[in-house]
């Protein structure tokens, strides 16, 4: 029999490593005021040490597969993250009239918006994994609006994230201790230049730390998710380059507020 050399017995080291590491990810359910809900959390079992934790919020679909691949590439990045259920029992559609009822139901409730958000944060700090004084939130299209109630409401985490959200103002008055990064696409039809203007002035008058990113162009509403085309609405579409600068730019500031 030969003899394996060291450069090949370094190779099955390091594949047999890469074999056992990977990203886990698992159902966890929980209650809030009488309705269940399911989210999936994920991350790497090659991690040893706890890390700072993510909650992702979805698209007014509910939580589909879009939230859940956003949730694993952050738990490929190091992250426990925890993709949140906010219509209970994990539910999601492809029809827009079932999506705008569902989110309707929800938001027309800033309290209960807010509380459902803070229940999935809660799973989130639960984990063993998870560094419960390192936490941040990211959002998509209606999570993008759940993420500016969670920092008006005074959640006690150090950044949110918006990708092409509704932006939702602050009322006045409102004290912000998070961190916030909003991304946004400049020919996005459902979130108006009128309602940009108002998000921005009164972000300014809260003193927070903030951020606001447009992208030119043709770039639009649910410019993240690649199935974005799919749904038959006009105003929906994906865009590679905002996609991937926008993620970048979210890498950089998780880099910021957990160095």
């Amino acid at each position: 029999m030969k003899k394996l050399s060291l450069l090949a017995i370094a190779g099955l080291s390091l594949l047999a490593s890469n074999v056992m590491a990977a990203v886990k990810s698992g159902a966890v359910e929980y209650e809030l005021d009488g309705t269940k809900f399911v989210g999936q959390m994920y991350y790497d079992d090659a991690v040893t040490e706890k890390r700072p934790g993510v909650l992702v919020v979805h698209e007014w679909w509910g939580l589909n597969d879009h939230a859940k691949t956003q949730a694993q590439k952050l738990a490929e990045l190091g992250y426990v993250a925890f993709a949140a259920d906010m219509y209970g029992e994990g539910k999601s559609t492809d029809k827009p009239e079932q999506a705008k009822e569902w989110m309707t139901e929800i938001t027309s409730d800033v309290e209960a918006w807010r509380a459902t958000a803070n229940a999935g944060l809660e799973q989130l700090k639960k984990s063993d994994k998870v560094d419960a004084e390192k936490l941040a939130a990211i959002g998509y299209c209606f999570g993008g609006g759940t993420m500016m109630q969670m920092a008006y409401g005074g959640t006690d985490i150090d950044g949110v994230v918006s990708f092409h959200g509704s932006l939702p103002s602050a009322p006045d008055g409102t004290e912000i201790k998070t961190k916030i990064l909003a991304f946004h696409g400049n020919a996005d039809g459902m979130v108006p230049p009128a309602t940009v203007n108002k998000f921005t002035e009164q972000m300014e008058k809260t003193g927070a730390d903030w951020q606001f990113v447009a992208y030119g162009g043709d770039v639009r509403h649910g410019f993240t998710n690649p199935n974005a085309g799919k749904y038959g609405i006009e105003n929906l579409k994906y865009d590679e380059k905002a996609d991937q600068r926008s993620w970048a730019g979210m890498k950089a500031f998780f880099d910021e507020i957990f160095k």
